[in-house]
């Protein structure tokens, strides 16, 4: 406020100019953030560590990733701050009998325990828990007793990823907390939505599935694994719609239980990521 001096000696108060409004700042640009979603498919889920050696070399840093089965167990890998190089090297260097725990299916409800596999992913991680871990995860299961799907984001890595890969009938059902759980592709094969609700803007997701082949067998196991590939496939048709990206690698040839395939399932998720980088880095344009 001013004072100013009539004529008349006597005092005015002046209201000093509005000044004009200044409009804001506009946000910065800044890129989406990248989920990563991968998919189940047993020995096939080597591709994933080819996707991720290609986004590592490109400078692609996802800000989180989901993974269902097969795809879980590279997701945490993944998460715990292993590089692509690490990864493979993990691979390669993984003994199958990591996934040939037996046991009797009249005691426990499957053929497999999965009690070595949960024990590899904690020796990995050096015992380190799912919330725990360098990059934010979610590893999904199926709820025996409900049917739904359930997202781990804390807890016992190891035995997430036991819950996330226990086909039924082939692997038991792992209790976590008083419930049952199995396989996460019951309810979604690739985890897109799941890692939309973790928080991403866009989604990248990598499809491992296998599809049906002429020729199959008829014992009760490859029977049980060919009916759960039968019901998978619509599932995952309703899941990859909702990705930005969706990606598949041409593994042909490799079976879900081929682990002696793993170089070639490495090498041909470089070369699908490596085909759709045009597609992704659109996505990832600022906004």
């Amino acid at each position: 406020m001013l004072l100013a001096l009539t004529g008349c000696g006597t005092l005015r108060m002046e209201q000093p100019p509005t000044p004009a409004a200044v409009p804001p700042a506009p946000a910065p640009l800044r890129p989406p953030r990248l989920g990563l979603a991968l998919g189940g498919g047993a020995a096939r889920g080597f591709a994933h560590i080819g996707v991720i050696q290609v986004l590592e070399r490109e400078g692609i840093r996802p800000a989180l990733v989901a993974g269902t089965s097969a795809g879980s167990l590279v997701a945490v890998l993944y998460a715990s701050g292993m590089s692509g190089q690490q990864l493979e090297q993990a691979a390669l260097e993984m003994e199958e009998v990591v996934f040939t725990d037996w046991t009797l299916p009249l005691f426990n409800r499957g053929l497999l325990r999965g009690d070595a596999l949960a024990r590899w992913v904690n020796r990995m991680l050096n015992n380190r828990q799912l919330q725990e871990l360098t990059l934010p995860v979610g590893v999904l299961a199926t709820d025996l007793g409900n049917g739904e799907g359930v997202l781990f984001r804390r807890g016992d890595s190891g035995q997430a990823v036991r819950a996330s890969s226990a086909v039924p009938g082939v692997f038991s059902p792992v209790p976590i907390a008083g419930r049952n759980y199995v396989d996460g592709g019951l309810v979604a094969p690739v985890p897109v939505q799941q890692a939309r609700a973790m928080g991403a803007e866009r989604v990248l997701a990598v499809d491992i599935s296998s599809g049906l082949s002429d020729d199959y067998a008829t014992d009760a196991v490859r029977v049980l694994l060919r009916t759960f590939t039968i019901m998978g496939q619509s599932i995952n048709r309703l899941a990859l719609a909702g990705a930005d990206v969706a990606l598949r690698p041409e593994l042909d040839g490799i079976g879900s239980a081929d682990f002696a395939a793993r170089q070639r399932a490495i090498a041909a998720g470089r070369a699908a990521m490596e085909r759709y980088l045009p597609q992704l880095r659109q996505q990832l344009l600022p906004v």
